[in-house]
């Protein structure tokens, strides 16, 4: 049962969930390797943020509606299995659990080189080095994974004691860039690099804007606005739910919105843009690397630090999103019913915790041997926009397809405001899909394998399959499904 999770979760912690989740490569990678993934984004990346954050914010808002009436572990699922369809609502938030698990690991891998940079700003290139060494950046990914599967298996207190303090954290050490960031100009970052390297930066003087490599940036820097559905999967271990959910999911959203706009115009405040673009083209770059030219080499290593812990931030976070997804299932007869098992003493479902720390595991080795992080972050965007998709569908569905659910929504109760917001959330988020996916075909890779649509696909028909065995056991074993998938689990 759902209820044998312990609701032990407070604000504090539901917002400190969906924070680290959002916080990390998002703030720290991606807004400045956007430049290599999608050329010709310029010096339009700010604004590509905040058009990114519109189908976010629908989202969000879908999100806490359901939130409201179905306050239940495995957030997505259940919203859409009950206010939708079953079969939707399983094959999306199973494409969501794979995305996220993939970029779980995806996290470990790209937090090992942070390591590396604070032992060379130390002044020790020789254990930098080690930090560059195949196996060891492997080793350590995997080290990290398994201490938060073993803090999530813990429970709920031991998780909060975790994420609230690294959130703080982050957040003090992140105010260092924002402050150096806006009190640096980019002529001082142009002699600095000169005094350090000895050559001078060759610049544009503007970018051509482009309409298509906009909303292509904005597809991507759409990933850095979608964990606060981390929120909704813990929805079984929350207190008071129908008030703390929505609440931490606007929250998180206005804090962590300020706060991307803030960080990041800070470093292309202090950088100039045609500069990151430039060096993304030829190396991995990240806020810290490129302030590292302005700063003594001890703020160097503060701001190393704190990026370091807004990518560790996620792993947490994200563990224990894609465990209660595994636990809904299981719950529900879609998964194995032993995934569900619950840890006698921590009240945690420690079999699905493992499972997707094992499915991390798998990240982790496939970033190293791809070469290539983004793939795994295209892989969650597409999964995460397709799972925002349906909940704004089951907006529009829910008073029809499940009425007894519909009359326990609290948030926004008027039918015509919540079809409304259903509406536009799915014609944006459409919008947002089809950029993503033409941005994916057009983009020039050495194998169809190293395209993300078709591998959704392929994760989705997996998907299929699994729901038709399980759901034909059901019916099989007498179970009225009709029923079964009309009331909470």
């Amino acid at each position: 049962m759902t209820s044998s999770l312990s609701r032990q979760l407070g604000l504090s912690a539901l917002v400190a969930t969906g924070v680290c989740s959002m916080l990390g490569a998002s703030i720290n990678v991606v807004p400045f390797m956007i430049q290599r993934n999608v050329p010709g984004i310029g010096p339009y990346v700010l604004y590509a943020f905040a058009f990114a954050a519109i189908p976010a914010l629908l989202a969000a808002m879908a999100y806490s509606i359901l939130a409201t009436s179905m306050p239940r572990a495995g957030g997505s699922y259940v919203y859409a299995s009950r206010g939708l369809n079953p079969y939707l609502g399983f094959v999306a938030s199973f494409s969501q659990w794979f995305g996220l698990s993939v970029v779980i690991g995806v996290v470990a891998y790209v937090t090992v080189p942070f390591f590396r940079d604070i032992a060379a700003n130390l002044g020790y290139p020789q254990l930098a080095a080690v930090f560059e060494t195949g196996w060891v950046r492997v080793g350590l990914a995997l080290t990290m994974l398994w201490v938060f599967v073993y803090v999530n298996i813990q429970g709920a207190k031991q998780y909060e004691k975790t994420v609230v303090p690294l959130m703080i954290v982050m957040f003090i050490l992140g105010s260092v860039v924002i402050f150096a960031g806006y009190a640096l100009t980019q002529e001082d970052f142009l002699m600095a690099y000169e005094a350090k390297t000895g050559v001078k930066a060759t610049l544009v003087d503007h970018g051509d804007f482009d309409l298509l490599t906009f909303f292509s940036a904005g597809s991507i820097l759409f990933a850095s606005f979608i964990g606060f559905d981390s929120i909704a999967q813990a929805g079984g271990e929350a207190k008071d739910p129908s008030r703390s959910l929505p609440l931490a999911i606007g929250l998180t959203i206005l804090i962590v919105g300020g706060y991307y706009m803030l960080f990041s115009g800070a470093v292309y405040h202090a950088v100039p843009w045609s500069f990151v673009a430039s060096e993304a083209l030829i190396r991995d770059i990240t806020a810290p690397g490129l302030l590292g030219y302005l700063l003594p080499s001890g703020l160097t290593v503060l701001i190393i630090a704190g990026a370091a812990i807004a990518l560790i931030n996620d792993l947490p976070a994200m563990l224990l999103s894609v465990s209660r997804l595994m636990f809904a299932w299981s719950e529900d007869g879609i998964f194995p019913k032993f995934i569900s098992k619950i840890h006698p003493e921590n009240k945690t479902p420690a079999t699905a915790i493992l499972l997707s720390g094992a499915m991390a595991s798998v990240g982790i080795l496939g970033s190293h041997f791809a070469g290539d992080f983004f793939l795994g972050i295209d892989i969650m965007v597409t999964s995460m926009m397709v799972n925002f998709l349906l909940m704004c569908f089951t907006l529009l569905s829910i008073d029809k397809v499940n009425p007894g659910l519909a009359m326990e929504i609290s948030l926004v109760k008027k039918k015509w405001m919540r079809k409304a917001i259903g509406v536009t959330g799915v014609l944006v988020l459409l919008f947002f899909l089809a950029v993503h996916v033409w941005k994916d075909f057009q983009a020039e890779v050495e194998a169809w394998y190293f395209h993300s649509t078709p591998i959704w696909l392929m994760v989705m028909g997996l998907a299929s399959l699994i729901f038709a065995f399980q759901y034909n056991a059901l019916k099989n074993s007498g179970k009225d499904v009709d029923k079964h998938f009309k009331i909470l689990p």
